[in-house]
């Protein structure tokens, strides 16, 4: 079975042919750094982790770009008002550059522990301004764009026939001001921003042919997809939220200035809500990272996201991850003895069972990535496998031990099991007197800050260790 993607553009799945041979080129919209990490970026960055994962899984090499916006997205996603970025930094009462930069490391760190692996090349938007003002005339010099005398400048969607070809919109469907704000300046309600001139004390702000402004929020995907991975590219995901007005703008702006296909298949995740409400600050069911894991284990929330497909909505509840918690630590216990008893050994599956469990995984997994399905089949295996530790059978453990990696390089889980737990109760024991044995001969060697070190930090996890002679 050949891998088949759900391509949004044609709204039906379709099989996957990469542009170029053993080559995948992927750009996935990055977050507005105005904030921090929430259960939404959660659930989008993880679903196209595990898409990018696959593709390494089944031998290509991928190239995968995400931007950071850190200019230009304005309240509402408008094309009116103030930039987010801006506005926070005001309530914070700090520079908006430092801001950006303060909520990209922080969305980063928390990424890195749900085991989400960086983009091969991650992109400010404030890095690249002058390919966006080149892109802005190129749209301009075909006649697409127009400047106001506020110094604006705008894309004229009723010159572009197959606008809303994404979503499915019509023109004359628009209501006015609906996620298009309407400027007093645009020639028509549906036309959107590729430059803003900057006013009102906007702070973020560059030189441009037009006069002093910055980029519409549109534009920096469009620029840095061209950049990055070519007029034409493979895939383009984001968040179902996002395909109108953001994606069709990209589309519209892309293929003008290009004069070529922006992208051969474009991917959506689904929403998220909270407890069947959509998440929202005023409704006070915000989630962010921060606070889930403080309750959660980040690999258990990663476990809990990929038991929906990512164009299914997830609702998120306490309730819900903790009821998969006793499934999510079995697995954890299983695949730790089956790495101790395999001590570093793999091999290729032959067992029949075994067999079966890795073709059905690649056959969801072919299916449109569908890690439901291929949840189902790690469940599957962690039963077989119980089996097989009980009888001792080491052959088929070292077997499983490909299954193992196999499930976590593709569905990026790292159960770091505790060392002390991973072992029975003998082995505990004689790790505790080995432990103590090395402290013995440290202090014997009047190495005391050392020894010290090592008590401190047994401490730390609850293991105490006295010097006092009793």
């Amino acid at each position: 079975m050949a891998l088949s993607i759900y391509n949004s553009f044609t709204r039906k799945k379709e099989k996957f042919i990469p542009i170029n041979e053993g080559r995948v080129n992927m750009y996935v919209c990055g977050p507005t750094v105005y904030g921090p990490p929430h259960v939404g970026h959660a659930r989008s960055y993880t679903n196209f982790d595990v898409i990018r994962r696959y593709f390494d899984f089944l031998g290509y090499k991928v190239k995968y770009v995400q931007n950071i916006t850190d200019v230009g997205h304005l309240v509402g996603d408008s094309d009116d008002g103030q930039d987010k970025i801006l506005v926070q930094a005001q309530k914070e009462n700090v520079d908006p550059y430092a801001l950006a930069y303060k909520y990209e490391s922080i969305y980063f760190e928390y990424m890195d522990k749900l085991g989400i692996k960086r983009p091969t090349i991650s992109a400010r938007a404030t890095g690249f301004i002058p390919e966006m003002i080149e892109f802005v005339q190129k749209i301009i010099d075909k006649g697409f764009g127009y400047v106001t005398k506020e110094g604006n400048v705008y894309f004229s969607v009723h010159k572009l026939p197959d606008y809303g070809k994404l979503s499915g919109r019509k023109l004359e469907n628009n209501l006015s001001g609906e996620r298009i704000e309407i400027a007093d300046d645009k020639e028509n309600p549906e036309d959107f921003a590729l430059w803003k001139s900057a006013v009102g004390g906007h702070i973020m702000k560059w030189n441009s042919p037009w006069g002093v402004g910055y980029p519409g929020w549109h534009l920096e995907c469009s620029t840095l997809c061209k950049k990055f991975l070519g007029e034409t590219f493979d895939i383009h995901g984001g968040g179902l939220d996002n395909i109108f007005p953001h994606h069709e703008s990209e589309i519209a702006q892309s293929e003008v200035a290009n004069g070529k296909k922006f992208v051969n298949y474009f991917m959506h995740n689904n929403l998220v809500t909270v407890n069947g409400t959509k998440m929202g600050k005023s409704l006070g069911n915000f989630i962010t990272l921060e606070d889930l894991f403080k309750e959660f284990d980040p690999m258990l929330v990663r476990y809990f996201i990929l038991q929906f497909h990512y164009r299914k909505p997830v609702d998120f509840s306490k309730d819900a991850i903790n009821q998969i918690k006793p499934q999510f630590e079995k697995i954890s216990e299983i695949f730790a003895k089956i790495k101790e008893i395999s001590n570093g050994k793999m091999l290729k599956p032959e067992a029949e069972e075994l067999v079966s469990v890795e073709n059905a995984f690649i056959q969801a997994m072919d299916d449109d990535f569908n890690t439901p399905v291929a949840i189902s089949e790690l469940l599957r295996f962690v039963k077989i496998a119980s089996k097989l530790i009980e009888a001792n059978n080491q052959n088929l453990i070292i077997q499983s031990n490909f299954i193992v990696k196999m499930f976590e390089d593709v569905l990026g889980f790292d159960f770091k099991c505790d060392t002390i737990k991973a072992v029975d109760n003998n082995n505990e024991e004689k790790l505790l007197e080995l432990i103590s044995s090395i402290r013995q001969k440290l202090r014997a060697d009047k190495n005391y800050e050392l020894s010290d070190f090592v008590r401190d930090e047994l401490g730390k996890l609850n293991i105490n260790i006295s010097d006092r002679k009793l």
